[in-house]
């Protein structure tokens, strides 16, 4: 007996040894003064709780109850002494209503320089619809904040989230490495302006799944310096599409390679698959895109790449674009269009398009084959392809 006592202990310490349990530290805002009643500013309680996790040498948690949460504006810095933070949020995090507490800050809750963060559930109500009202009366208004935005940062996990009526961009992800957005809400008005779903610039091995997108502007949009990006199972619309650009704003300008969009629906949104780029000298290039299985439900303009990008007719009148567009990929797309031009390719006259390939298209207009219209674009088709091609 006593043989066999000795054998579970030396078992289960070995279990022990090889199986370390580590339990996470829990800092809850409201412990550290936050109000679940939407009008007490509760920055400082949650910028303390941010400093307790990213202080703590072991796994930390971030719990936020259910609640509304008034958030005045927070930057989390980086430089933790660990590298697995979980922001758990069960409430509503709100902007304040006045849009000059903002401003033309540009930002409301930002994340720099961290690693491994993780985002679970909980909405974020960025308060916009003051601030758009302000622009389109046509008074000078300031400039606005993006709700959420990762810089410098890798390891970055945003599961679950809601964020609705953003000022400007919902989501940000720039200068940032390794980041899983999935299951994500966004909600905005289809006329709020420049409130885009999901932004990515300057970074790599992004993937964002499973989420749907209602807006204002693009439901996701490709910045400058963005590879190996994959998008996948997304609903848009209203908006103004998944779109790669705008690009070639700046002459010296880092490319977009290897983006994948696939398995999405555009439900009468302005745009599907959209490339564009400025009309203005630049050394920018789009390389190696694949669209694939994507379903059009009165898109605008299901299929576009637009080169002569100019608005409002400044500082790009009489230019050409620089940008040079080459393999790109439309595979099993279908649906209707809501114009007759299903396929659009205006490219540069400097800078043609070049290896564009169709694979099963499959666009009507108005129960009628639609049309197709192709300036400066070069490539190759195969099986299906309605309208008929213009390469």
């Amino acid at each position: 007996m006593l043989k066999v006592l000795v054998c579970f202990l030396l078992s289960s310490l070995l279990f022990v040894l090889l199986h370390p349990i580590t339990a996470a530290t829990s800092y809850n805002v409201v412990d550290f003064g936050a109000k679940p009643d939407g009008k007490t500013d509760s920055t400082h309680a949650f910028l303390v709780a941010w400093a307790g996790a990213c202080g703590s040498v072991s796994p930390a948690t971030v719990y936020v109850p259910p609640g509304s949460y008034l958030v005045s504006r927070a930057a989390f810095n980086g430089q933790c002494k660990n590298t697995d933070i979980t922001i758990r949020i069960e409430g509503t995090l709100v902007a304040p209503s006045d849009y000059n507490v903002l401003g033309s800050s540009g930002y409301w809750l930002t994340f720099d320089g961290v690693t491994g963060v993780s985002i679970y559930g909980g909405t974020l109500d960025g308060q916009g619809s003051g601030l758009w009202s302000c622009k389109a009366s046509g008074k000078s208004c300031p400039t606005g904040a993006r709700s959420l935005t990762f810089m410098n940062s890798k390891n970055i996990v945003i599961d679950g989230l809601s964020s609705k009526n953003s000022q400007l961009y919902h989501i940000v992800i720039d200068s940032s490495k390794d980041v899983k957005v999935r299951g994500v809400k966004v909600t905005a008005p289809g006329n709020s302006p420049n409130t885009d779903g999901i932004h990515v610039q300057s970074s790599t091995a992004v993937t964002i799944q499973s989420s749907n997108i209602k807006t204002g502007d693009d439901c996701i949009s490709v910045g400058p310096a963005t590879t190996n990006l994959w998008v996948e199972g997304i609903a848009c619309g209203p908006g103004h599409g998944i779109s790669i650009g705008s690009l070639g704003k700046d002459v010296n300008e880092a490319g977009v390679q290897n983006v994948t969009v696939k398995t999405v629906t555009f439900t009468g949104t302005e745009n599907g698959l959209r490339i564009k780029s400025w009309a203005r000298p630049s050394n920018g290039f789009v390389k190696g895109v694949l669209f694939e299985d994507a379903t059009m439900q009165k898109s605008q303009n299901p299929i576009i790449i637009d080169q002569n990008y100019c608005p409002h007719s400044e500082d790009c009148p009489g230019q050409v674009s620089g940008v040079k567009i080459s393999q790109v990929t439309y595979k099993n797309i279908h649906g209707t269009s809501a114009t007759e031009v299903a396929v659009k390719f205006d490219c540069s006259s400097k800078d043609p398009c070049t290896g564009i390939i169709l694979e099963d298209v499959n666009l009507t207009y108005d129960n009628q084959p639609a049309e197709s219209s192709c300036t400066n674009a070069d490539g190759t088709t195969s099986g299906l392809i309605e309208p008929t091609s213009c390469l």
